[in-house]
């Protein structure tokens, strides 16, 4: 499995709600969902996003806007309508909130059926911990604009959706993963060099195949010659390689895709530390908390008591 969908792995739109708003100016919306990810895509019209940060981004037809981070924020067709009388919404979906119900019920909601800005937006939910590393190589927002015959396809799917046909809620889904996926993987190869490693390194030929290696079996005894042997290249230049493509050392990216997958695994309390530490590669429970204290500050114990109290 490559990088991108294995931290994808812990974002899923399972049970999410998407809506689809129609508006007329002035208005806000306040997502109050504290979802790790949202996403918006603009039919028509447009709007500026106002972020906990002080950050203002415009965002108009076409555009596919995904935010990131828990804090509350908005969504005003001009950042000055918040301070006049305006059609005020909030959008908490995942707590029961009245507008997501009207919305799966009625098709869309909004202010004016012939409004000038239309919207869809969708919000994710996250498992476990495995997302945070990919959360980590994201700004704020992101933004990456999509063709009109994309965003017609999407608002046509969206309306069938919304009217709560059968198998509704998995097209809304495995709608907003696909454009989730899409989105972010226009927008990382529009960084070219400035995205991270390990979105780069799979399309790499000396270290996409160790990457592959690594991922499929974090536990196996690697080594830098048998990483090397993968790629079928020398130790030398695959160590070379690998450091320049993903910025650290094959034993050291090594090292921290276990503990990644070690917080996963704690996560689940019929797990014993000793099988965790097993099942990312440490002969012992002893190496294993040393190793992961070191790297993560606590030790297995505490970081499982730390995560149950969430």
């Amino acid at each position: 499995m490559d990088p991108l969908s294995k931290l994808l792995g812990g974002i899923r739109a399972e049970g999410a709600v998407l809506t689809h708003a129609v508006l007329e100016a002035p208005w806000t919306i306040r997502f109050a969902d504290r979802a790790p990810l949202t996403m918006m895509t603009v039919l028509r019209g447009g709007g500026t996003l106002l972020l906990p940060d002080g950050t203002e981004r415009r965002i108009t037809a076409g555009d596919t806007a995904i935010v990131r981070g828990c804090e509350p924020f908005l969504l005003a067709d001009r950042a000055d309508s918040v301070a006049l009388p305006h059609a005020e919404y909030e959008i908490a979906c995942f707590t029961g909130d009245p507008v997501c119900e009207a919305a799966l019920g009625d098709g869309q909601w909004g202010n004016d059926p012939a409004g000038e800005t239309a919207l869809i937006v969708g919000a994710y939910r996250a498992s476990g911990r495995r997302h945070e590393r990919l959360l980590r190589a994201l700004p704020p927002v992101l933004v990456v604009t999509d063709d009109a015959e994309t965003c017609a396809w999407m608002a046509s799917i969206a309306a069938d959706a919304t009217a709560r046909p059968a198998g509704a809620q998995a097209m809304m889904d495995r709608l907003l993963d696909w454009a989730l996926v899409c989105t972010l993987r226009d927008w990382f190869d529009g960084q070219d060099t400035d995205a991270p490693g390990w979105y780069r390194g799979p399309a790499d030929p000396v270290v996409g195949p160790a990457l592959e290696a690594m991922h499929s079996h974090p536990a196996a005894g690697w080594t830098v010659a048998t990483l090397a042997s993968k790629a079928g290249v020398s130790r030398a230049l695959f160590a070379k390689r690998f450091t320049d493509v993903m910025g650290q050392s094959p034993l050291a990216y090594l090292t921290e895709c276990r503990m990644d997958e070690a917080e996963e695994l704690l996560a689940d309390r019929d797990l014993t530390v000793a099988q965790v530490a097993k099942a990312v590669g440490y002969a012992d429970a002893f190496g294993f908390s040393a190793a992961f204290k070191r790297h993560r500050g606590l030790r297995p114990t505490d970081f499982r008591g730390k995560v149950a109290s969430f």
